[in-house]
């Protein structure tokens, strides 16, 4: 069969919206995040995609909250972004990838989003069910989208890129067609570069279209505090030598008056958006210039796509300062940084910050030493499949609604004004 058309990557916007951090896995208690107002003001920065899945919590409740509201239909129709979600993983221990389950799964999705169609669906951390099981639901996802419309793309998720690169090959092997997407988590970052050298060769022979990375901290490996502790404690499956090391490179970093978790967002979502082309997209990069479909440029470089997370208004800003300080240093920067209404003296800081990070994360990948590119098991070794029962999560509580001051309400395109010493 052909692949999907028009092809994902030509659409795509390279940056997305993850929705992991609204759950109480990472977060305490995710009904107290200001969502909605992350949401809004993603929305107002030009952000025009959103990662979520049933499994994280109520994290696409709140998402589907927060997009359905007078602010968004009135400024953002639906067809201006991308809904990204996923099927097949239920809990921690549980995963279904039956056919039942899996159209239960979408329509629950639709419903939670209030949407008719979701933009792409993927197969949740595949590396937890048999390649048949896989097969399965990818060609049930295809048969909704063929016979209904409710789903556009499909692909697949997980941790281990060589289980992901075998199942991208054998899914084109046993169906004739290429998976339109495959994303891999905490495997493009300061401690971890195997998604660029060992999986996108083999992701390309596959013909997968496009290849997100998310994660771009580990998980919350990289921080200088440490993994994120949420509500059900500890669930980092890093071990103790690697932390150690982290937490030494995190030291060396704040001696040379930086922090990792600055370092290694930059370094990641700058490095990957060059190596990751192969498998990126023409979407709209959220620049801070006014973008238009019809102006997409099918010759143009595209841009490797990544997946960031945040859990309050400041992270966002901030990631976002970075993500448009790195496409003013790009080869065609000083148009993105002139019209954008940035300036050229942001491009050349950016140019500066761009040769300093790449200096600190040589010292960085240098003390992780033995666990560079070191990869967990996953699924751990004593993981034991449980019964495939379906079953549907209890029903959640409302959340709280955020703060009005938090829906930032900007015109679509507007721009962050901020000097450049505010920049990571």
């Amino acid at each position: 069969m052909p692949r999907t058309s028009p092809p994902l990557s030509s659409l795509l916007p390279p940056l997305i919206c993850g929705t992991a951090t609204f759950n109480d896995q990472y977060n305490p208690n995710p009904y107290a995040l200001p969502t909605t107002g992350i949401v809004h003001r993603a929305l107002s920065l030009g952000v025009r995609a959103f990662d979520t899945s049933p499994y994280y919590g109520p994290a696409e409740e709140l998402l589907g909250k927060a997009l359905n509201t007078p602010f968004v239909h009135e400024n953002f129709p639906r067809q201006d972004y991308f809904l990204l979600t996923k099927v097949g993983r239920i809990a921690g221990a549980e995963f279904d990838y039956s056919v039942p389950w899996v159209r239960r799964s979408v329509q629950r999705s639709l419903d939670n989003l209030h949407t008719k169609y979701l933009d792409v669906v993927y197969c949740h951390d595949v590396e937890f069910v048999t390649p048949e099981e896989v097969v399965t639901a990818v060609t049930e996802l295809r048969r909704i989208r063929d016979t209904t419309g409710q789903i556009k793309y499909v692909g697949i998720s997980g941790y281990p890129v060589t289980t992901l690169c075998d199942l991208a090959e054998l899914i084109l092997e046993r169906t004739g067609e290429p998976l339109d997407i495959v994303m891999s988590y905490a495997n493009f970052s300061l401690q971890n570069t195997r998604l660029s050298s060992v999986a996108l060769p083999r992701l390309v022979a596959a013909g997968v279209d496009v290849a997100p990375n998310a994660s771009v901290l580990g998980m919350g490996l990289l921080r200088r505090k440490g993994v994120p502790i949420g509500a059900h404690g500890d669930f980092h499956p890093s071990p103790v030598e690697l932390r150690t090391a982290i937490q030494k490179a995190s030291d060396w970093c704040d001696k040379q008056e930086n922090r990792i978790e600055k370092v290694a967002i930059r370094f990641a979502l700058e490095t990957w958006m060059q190596e990751g082309q192969a498998v990126g997209t023409h979407g709209d990069p959220a620049s801070g210039i006014p973008w238009k479909r019809e102006k997409i440029d099918p010759y143009a470089p595209k841009l490797g796509v990544s997946v960031m997370g945040v859990s309050n208004i400041e992270e966002l800003n901030e990631t976002m300062r970075v993500w448009r300080s790195i496409l003013d240093g790009r080869e065609d920067g000083e148009r993105t940084a002139v019209e954008s209404g940035r300036g050229s003296k942001d491009r050349e800081w950016s140019l500066s910050r761009q040769k300093q990070v790449q200096e600190l994360a040589w010292g960085i990948r240098k003390i992780l030493g033995e666990y560079l590119d070191f990869a967990w098991p996953s699924p751990p070794a004593e993981y034991v499949k449980a019964g495939l029962n379906p079953t549907m999560p209890a029903t959640l509580p409302t959340p709280a609604a955020s703060p009005d001051q938090l829906a930032c309400k900007m015109t679509a395109g507007e721009s962050v004004d901020v000097s450049c010493n505010e920049l990571i």
